[in-house]
């Protein structure tokens, strides 16, 4: 099922290029990062507005009107003029989609996740997830194809010209297939009705929402200090943009491959053995890895640390989603959820890169992602090492009432 999440990430990946359009500066990047962070803000009310909306009338009819709006702020954005046609109103303009983009994604995550663990057979649910976000992954290896090519084809001035474009407008292209399956998927019937065991609607506990705002603040945080290394190849190795989509297509692979088998294991085995033994292996390669990057600079090193970092976030990130999503009650779920995602990664994830930017300006040490990286995922690791096991296979008495 494509997901306007991928789109909505498309923009770090061609960071530099927008930045030349829109902030012709010494700052253009910094600036570009803080209006990709920008398109966060408004993630929490979009959760809150198309998740309720799915709570009520249904997760099918939340998914077509968000994905509706991602498809028109995605082809906005992929025609706005640049700043040396309009000025300021570029940059302004650029800001209100980002701004709408935020809206729309925010709104697509609760009924999205809340559809896929209530189709799901109780035994495949970390499976079904796993799927949704193997099929985001593959929209992110689509993107490193396509800038690969372009960046192949293309001059550098060519692709900040208007080649960056055209990445966006293949995003559109799938905005119709994406409507067409949303609109063909059956409809789950709406109950007051929660996996017995869990909370009631309204009652959802105050430790259920601290935890899972941590664990979505790890795994957000991981993602996006991970995507990065698109731009952390260019700007800061000074690889070539080639080389650097190249990394892309890798981390996509990578996350694909193992966020399947981390889905697949979690129905068999637990969500919490799975969920810490990925963080906790990412934890202890965090640091070395970006070590050996910064020393060694060397590209066949830089794609293997990133295809084993990527690879171990792959194996936990979706089993998480699953342990949050299946321990809120079903007549909320669609909201609650999409409320603490948006609100987690509103806070945490959406200037994650930004973030990393200006420490590295700062510091001028390659190791700040890591360090960054690192710290979320301490926090990640104590809140699912207090979360309850949430998996069928270890509590068959949960089930869907």
């Amino acid at each position: 099922m494509p997901s306007s999440s991928t789109t909505f990430f498309t923009f770090g990946y061609f960071a530099i290029q927008i930045g030349h359009t829109f902030f012709p500066t010494s700052s253009g990047l910094l600036l570009t990062l803080a209006t990709y962070g920008v398109g966060f803000v408004t993630r929490p009310l979009g959760g809150f507005v198309i998740g309720r909306y799915g709570d009520r009338v249904g997760r099918k009819s939340a998914m077509l009107w968000s994905f509706g709006l991602m498809g028109f702020a995605i082809t906005a954005l992929a025609v706005i003029p640049s700043y040396s046609q309009i000025g300021v109103a570029a940059p302004l303009l650029l800001v209100i989609i980002r701004l709408l983009q935020g809206f729309a994604v925010g709104g697509e995550v609760g009924p999205a996740t809340a559809f896929l663990i209530e189709s799901a057979p109780q035994n495949r649910r970390g499976l079904y997830v796993a799927l949704q976000m193997a099929t985001q992954y593959l929209a992110v290896v689509a993107a490193g194809v396509v800038g690969f090519a372009l960046s192949a084809w293309l001059s550098a001035a060519q692709l900040d010209a208007w080649g960056w474009r055209i990445a966006f407008l293949i995003g559109a292209a799938i905005v119709p297939v994406g409507l067409y399956v949303r609109r063909n998927l059956p409809e789950q019937p709406l109950e007051s009705t929660s996996i017995s065991g869990a909370p009631a609607a309204g009652q959802v506990p105050l430790r259920l929402i601290v935890l899972s705002l941590m664990m979505i603040a790890a795994g957000t945080i991981t993602a996006y200090t991970l995507g990065y290394m698109n731009t952390y190849m260019q700007d800061t190795l000074k690889f070539s943009t080639n080389i650097a989509f190249g990394e892309t297509i890798l981390e996509g692979l990578s996350v694909v491959s193992l966020a399947l088998i981390g889905g697949s294991l979690s129905d068999r085995f637990g969500r919490k053995p799975l969920m810490l033994g990925g963080l906790t292996s990412l934890l202890l390669l965090a640091l070395p890895g970006y070590a050996a990057i910064g020393m060694s600079r060397n590209v066949v090193l830089v794609y293997a640390i990133s295809a084993v970092l990527n690879g171990l976030y792959g194996l936990y990130v979706g089993v998480a989603v699953v342990a949050v999503v299946e321990s809120l009650p079903r007549s909320s779920r669609s909201g609650v959820f999409g409320i603490l995602y948006a609100i987690g990664i509103a806070i945490f994830g959406g200037f994650t890169q930004f973030i990393i930017k200006w420490l590295l300006d700062v510091t001028g040490n390659p190791l700040a992602p890591g360090w960054y990286l690192s710290v979320a995922l301490i926090v990640g690791a104590v809140a699912m090492a207090l979360l309850p096991e949430s998996a069928p296979c270890a509590n068959p008495d949960r089930q869907d009432s």
